[in-house]
């Protein structure tokens, strides 16, 4: 089902049809795993994420909920994610190939690109617990499950559309928050705050499209777009981690530096594009866009 709500029907209703939908579809994939165990934790962590951005809205009148089930799908999530950072580690290497700046550091990006296959593979084939994680994972569903079944949520056209307004709010001040840092210090960790308030920002967007569809639709391409950007910028920034972690992996310090300088030199370019693009998906301040949230949602609602 789509990931989103109807403002005519009862609030409580639709968060929890929502919110039970994700988890459902999350078990399922981790169980029948149709494409293999990793595709499934793929999949399944997305869902999770979805799951996370949804209890943000209801924060405020359920505090305690959200934060406690916040922490238990992040573990969740967390669990999961050696599988898919090994892979990610390759993409990020093959999109990478893309830019070289010369033969030599082609080549250089297509040698680490093998190596790094091989890494993969070999950490799969001898990956230990992935059955049992997956298991784990699917009981902390369950347990979440039943306590979003039992979660008491507020009807009333006021409090919902305050309860939206406020929610929606808060997002936008991280947003506005991560690219000021953004431009004052340019550190991996603000960036990556960016790309994280950009997610929720798209998954908001998309979770309210019937308020104004056409308008949420242009929204949520921009910011669909700033995101793959800033993910690009993240999946770097974890390569040169890991490069400098286990550098003997790289081969000769001539072609660990020339992967340092794409690294680099891909990095800037991706800053620089998506600081643009996030003043135009920002634009609009965090109390002016949560008014007309607010209001769009009242009128739906009626």
């Amino acid at each position: 089902m789509p990931f989103r709500i109807d403002p005519k029907k009862p609030f409580g209703d639709e968060i929890r049809r929502a919110g039970l939908e994700l988890i459902d579809d999350t078990i399922t994939i981790l169980r029948d795993q149709p494409s293999g165990s990793h595709e499934a934790v793929h999949e399944a962590r997305k869902r999770l994420k979805r799951l996370r951005a949804l209890y943000r809205l209801v924060r405020k009148v359920a505090s305690d909920f959200a934060r406690e089930e916040n922490i238990r799908l992040r573990d969740i999530a967390r669990s999961l994610a050696f599988a898919r950072d090994a892979t990610a580690l390759v993409e990020t290497a093959e999109y990478l190939e893309a830019f070289a700046l010369s033969d030599t550091q082609g080549e250089a990006l297509r040698s680490i690109t093998v190596m790094l296959r091989e890494r993969r593979d070999e950490a799969l084939d001898h990956e230990a617990g992935l059955d049992e994680a997956i298991a784990a994972a699917i009981v902390g569903c369950k347990t979440g499950r039943e306590r979003l079944e039992a979660l008491s949520l507020p009807d009333d056209l006021k409090k919902t559309s305050k309860l939206v307004r406020t929610g929606w709010a808060k997002q936008r001040v991280k947003a506005r928050q991560a690219l000021s840092s953004c431009r004052e210090q340019a550190d991996v960790e603000h960036f990556h705050d960016l790309r994280k308030a950009g997610q929720t920002y798209w998954m908001h967007l998309g979770l309210m499209r019937r308020l104004w569809p056409s308008a949420m639709r242009a929204k949520r391409a921009d910011t669909k777009r700033l995101v793959d950007i800033l993910g690009h910028e993240h999946d770097l920034s974890i390569l040169a981690a890991v490069a400098d972690r286990e550098p003997d992996r790289f081969g000769n310090g001539e072609r660990l530096a020339l992967l340092l300088d794409a690294i680099i030199e891909r990095q800037q370019a991706l800053r620089a594009e998506a600081l643009e693009l996030a003043d135009e998906v920002f634009s609009e301040s965090a109390g002016t866009e949560s008014r007309i949230v607010g209001q769009l949602w009242r009128q739906a609602a009626k």
